[in-house]
């Protein structure tokens, strides 16, 4: 199982979210509004802070959907601007079910 992170711009979770769902077997995902800086910050006119302002998604998939899934999130989200986002795809040891209890690997 992998765990695929991303950071996209805020306006770009609408389109994201129709593309992903298109896939077969698609898992479902979270997203939460964050800030944060890398290369690209925030101009010191915005209330003196480099923080932008990102929406981001955590998606748990099998491994066979894991590279389709990032695919789709990097060329739908691409704004073809610096500051356009970040993914990550990230092995996740085990997870488990609250409701039933049923653990998987």
């Amino acid at each position: 199982m992998k765990e695929i992170r991303a950071y996209i711009q805020p306006f770009m979770l609408s389109k994201l979210t129709v593309a992903l769902l298109d896939i077969p077997g698609f898992p479902g995902m979270s997203v939460s509004d964050c800030e944060g800086f890398g290369r690209s910050k925030a101009s010191a006119a915005q209330d003196f802070t480099p923080f932008m302002a990102k929406k981001r998604i955590e998606i748990f998939a099998p491994d066979d959907l894991a590279d389709r899934i990032a695919a789709v999130l990097m060329e739908t989200a691409n704004t073809h601007q610096p500051g356009a986002g970040t993914v990550y795809i990230l092995d996740v040891g085990r997870s488990a079910r609250i409701s039933t209890g049923e653990w998987e690997s």
